[in-house]
């Protein structure tokens, strides 16, 4: 069986610099959903909230924007905007979990409210001229939240149901519950795509064998971001030239986010968050990853960064 891959949306990692090098230098993901785009009342639109997604930016691969939003007006508003630049399907934030955004009863914050849910789905369809797909986890606080969720979902045709198996409010801790998420695939006729822990090949067969027949697209975030080549690996690729590639895209991005972004601290942050992953996959090289990750300022960063290749370390991501 051949498998879909897509690449998960992460607020401030997965943003279109990163997706159109990645894309350049890696095989084996099939998508990328874009990092959420909120809604905002009166139906109003930042253009600047777009450029993320718009088409000029997202060359080397097949976008899915998403919304986060409880509004159905204006998630129909945003929707039309998306649908405008050329998107034939937008998602649905029910996943996030951060409790700023919760609170509001919005991302994972909506789980506990299939009323609500139901209610904006029945508009938004009335409205929507492209596909829908939601991304979910199992709830806010409680993990059979979904199982309420469910019969609202049967009565929409939603493109695909992504499940994060954690609560919201695990946030990222514990692990994923894969029998909740078989429980699910029981409990819908919706295409379901698994999302939480595919860290290594062997996680990932794992997956495979307790989840056989359910489903064959799968969404990974932080497992790509420790280790690029993971799709391909998935796929049956072997790493070659994995330290090279690795500093090719490396290189790219730091002189992509220098061109783009103004001020030194915005560089080096986003490219200290690039390292906050994939350092993980240096084992051997602790001390040296440290020193990347306390430079002060874009020139530091790329001296440190260039000391840390030259010195050939060892790329060992977990198995």
């Amino acid at each position: 069986m051949s498998y879909e891959i897509v690449l998960a949306p992460l607020q401030g990692y997965t943003d279109a610099i990163f997706r159109d090098v990645y894309f350049r230098h890696f095989s084996g993901v099939d998508q990328a959903m874009a990092p959420f785009i909120s809604t905002m009342g009166q139906q109003r639109i930042n253009l600047s909230r777009l450029k993320d997604v718009v088409p000029e930016n997202n060359h080397n691969c097949h976008v899915i924007p998403q919304i986060l939003g409880n509004v159905a007006d204006d998630f129909l508003f945003l929707a039309r905007n998306l649908t405008d630049l050329g998107y034939d399907t937008v998602n649905w934030n029910m996943g996030c979990p951060h409790s700023k955004i919760a609170k509001k009863k919005r991302g994972s914050g909506m789980l506990p409210w299939p009323e609500m849910v139901d209610l904006l789905l029945y508009n938004v369809f009335k409205g929507l001229t492209c596909k829908l797909s939601v991304k979910v986890r199992l709830g806010r606080h409680h993990k059979d939240e979904i199982f309420d969720l469910l019969p609202v979902f049967e009565k929409y045709p939603l493109d695909e149901i992504i499940v994060h198996p954690r609560t919201g409010v695990q946030m990222y801790g514990g692990s994923a519950d894969i029998d909740a998420f078989i429980k699910i695939a029981a409990n819908t006729s919706h295409r379901l795509v698994y999302n939480g822990d595919i860290t290594t090949v062997r996680f990932f067969d794992n997956i495979i064998s307790r989840i056989s027949g359910c489903k064959s697209r799968f969404m990974i975030g932080r497992g790509i971001l420790s280790n690029p080549f993971l799709p391909s690996e998935i796929k049956g690729e072997t790493r070659i030239d994995d330290l090279e590639r690795i500093k090719l895209f490396h290189d790219e991005l730091f002189e992509t986010y220098s061109r783009k972004f103004y001020g030194p601290l915005h560089v080096t942050g986003r490219m200290k968050g690039f390292w906050t992953y994939i350092g993980s996959s240096f084992p051997y090289h602790g001390k040296e990853v440290k020193k990347i990750l306390k430079s002060k300022s874009r020139e530091h960063y790329a001296a440190m960064a260039e000391s840390f290749f030259s010195g050939r370390p060892v790329f060992a991501p977990a198995e």
